[in-house]
This record gives C-alpha cells, sequence and structure tokens, in this order.
C-alpha cells in the first residue's frame, strides 16, 4: 500500500495544479510520476525547474542524455531508465550506445564515454573528483563548464530518480517497450 497519492490536476494541492497543466500541455499526457511529485508541489517545481536548467546547458541533448541515463542505471530508476531510453529512441541514437548506457557500461564514443565516466565519478566521490578524472574529461574536448553541468545533471536527476524510488512510481503505458530492471 502506497503512502502517497497519485494526484490528478483537479485532486493535487492547489499550487501543484498549473504546473500539472503545464507538463500535461507540453507532453501531451501527465506521467504519473508527476502525479505522485505533486505531493510536495516544491518538489515538483524545483525538479522541473532543475531540469530546464540543465536543459539550457552547454551539453548537447546526447550528452545530456548520458549524464541522466548515468544517473539513472546508478541510482536504479526504472522509470527515468525507460523514459530517457524512449527520449534517445525518438532522437535516433545508435542502438549500441542505448545498450551500453542501460548496462552500465562502456560507450562505443570515447568523448561519451569520457563524459560517462566523469559522471560515475562525480556520483561516487560526491563531487570530490580527482585531477585525473576531471583531466580525462577535458582531453576529450569537453570544458570545465562541462563538468559543472554534470554536477547540474546529476542534481537534477538525483531528485527525480530519489523521488520515484520512494514513490514507487509506475511506468506509464507508452514507455513499457523500454522498461528496465537493474542488473544483479
Amino acid at each position: 500500500m502506497s503512502r502517497f497519492t497519485a494526484y490528478d490536476p483537479q485532486t493535487a494541492p492547489a499550487a501543484a495544479r498549473p504546473v500539472m497543466a503545464g507538463v500535461h500541455r507540453a507532453l501531451g499526457h501527465l506521467p504519473a510520476a508527476v502525479g505522485l511529485m505533486a505531493e510536495s508541489p516544491e518538489l515538483l517545481k524545483g525538479f522541473l525547474a532543475a531540469n530546464a536548467a540543465f536543459e539550457a546547458t552547454d551539453l548537447d541533448p546526447v550528452a545530456r542524455e548520458v549524464v541522466v541515463l548515468t544517473v539513472a542505471t546508478r541510482n536504479g530508476c526504472h522509470l527515468c531508465v525507460a523514459m530517457h531510453t524512449a527520449t534517445l529512441t525518438r532522437g535516433g541514437a545508435a542502438p549500441e550506445l542505448i545498450d551500453a548506457l542501460r548496462a552500465g557500461e562502456a560507450l562505443p564514443d570515447p568523448r561519451l564515454e569520457a563524459l560517462r565516466r566523469f559522471t560515475v565519478a562525480v556520483l561516487d566521490q560526491r563531487g570530490a573528483v580527482g585531477d585525473s578524472e576531471l583531466d580525462a574529461l577535458l582531453a576529450a574536448g569537453w570544458r570545465p563548464r562541462h563538468a559543472l553541468d554534470v554536477v547540474l545533471g546529476v542534481g537534477t536527476y538525483t531528485i527525480s530518480t530519489f523521488a520515484n524510488r520512494l514513490t514507487a512510481a509506475p511506468l506509464d503505458e507508452p514507455l513499457q517497450e523500454y522498461a528496465w530492471t537493474p542488473s544483479a
């Protein structure tokens, strides 16, 4: 039995209603996770604001997805992995890239692999990344600002993955074909 309510725009706390309406307009549907996050309008607003900021970073769309899927797989969020697999698939990303991200394995593109490894270092070392890891990121053609953009992505998707796991957010029907379970 869940302790969290799956709100809709009519039953949600008043402060969450306009935010939910905006998500519905943008996506054409209301993801179940949004209805669950609406329990705390501040969490919902905070995640969406952080996500908008992350989307505006200098990282290109595929690089952002590398960060997101690295966080999602490390944090075991079935929903985020499915959702961002769908995003990469719709964007025409190579299946080898998607499969490697979902498995938490080395990526076929060396530049993206450097970004993935740096993201793992940020997660594992809670931001106290050593010079060698930062140097490897920079040597792959990324800039110092990209290291900070990764931190923003890690923070943004830590909010999402933790909230989704805490509330046991279900996988929405359109994402079923991208379902993911963590490896043992």
